[in-house]
């Protein structure tokens, strides 16, 4: 009986709600399915002494009917032989007997009801752990899923990340870069101003260098020709 009530405690047993109050629901799943199948290997025990019980009721019944049966064909050999007191003795233990075969078919018919019992408890039992097991299984493929989940967010939040930096250090170099040509730019323009100014000097300076060597050619003094063309006085014959 004891066996039955904690059959029956796990059969009553709601399953939601001790996933939804667990802690852990996967442990509490698992430590579920250890008590069932614990609890189903003694019911199949159970339920096989229970019909090797009825068995053997069932032959101790045959055998007492087999008894009532002989003891009544030696009551009847001995009215035959007119020996009635042996007659007597003979039906008293067919009687006996009959008593015995009664008893043994009530228990047998108590021990068939006992072991179906046991048989359909089995069998709700049994089908109790295969649902379990169902969502035992569901739920850590839940939780897989889950963490799979979890790690695919966790690896794309940071690839993202990488990819950001990685675009906000291109944006940098390519400003960088931007910059360094603007300037390398400005230089040339600078070198370019700075050259054609060389070259007007330089048409300058030859300018002066070819009226220099005019005023050598005609001998006129670089001076003279600077005051506006008049030549120097003459110096008198000494």
């Amino acid at each position: 009986m004891a066996l039955l009530d904690r059959v029956s405690t796990l059969l009553r047993a709601n399953v939601n709600d001790m996933i939804d109050k667990a802690e852990d629901p996967a442990k509490m799943l698992k430590q579920l399915l250890l008590d069932m199948e614990n609890q189903l290997l003694q019911v199949k025990t159970q339920v096989a002494i229970a019909i090797a019980d009825q068995h053997l009721l069932e032959k101790k019944k045959n055998e007492h009917d087999e008894a009532v049966g002989s003891w009544r064909r030696k009551a009847e050999l001995a009215v035959n032989k007119g020996q009635d007191d042996l007659a007597r003795a003979a039906l008293d233990r067919s009687l006996t007997h009959q008593q015995l075969s009664t008893g043994f078919a009530q228990q047998i018919e108590d021990q068939r009801l006992e072991a179906e019992l046991m048989r359909t408890n089995y069998g709700k039992l049994l089908q109790k752990l295969r649902e379990t097991e169902a969502r035992c299984e569901l739920l850590l493929i839940q939780g897989r899923r889950g963490r799979a989940s979890a790690k695919a967010h966790n690896a794309s939040a940071a690839t993202g990340g990488r990819i950001e930096r990685s675009m906000q250090r291109m944006k940098a170099k390519i400003l960088s870069d931007e910059a360094a040509n603007a300037a390398s730019l400005e230089l040339l323009e600078a070198d370019s101003i700075e050259s054609l100014d060389d070259r007007f000097r330089k048409l300058e300076r030859d300018d002066q260098i070819e009226s220099l060597l005019s005023e050598l050619k005609t001998g006129k003094p670089a001076g003279a020709l600077r005051s506006g063309g008049k030549e120097p006085l003459a110096l008198p014959n000494e």
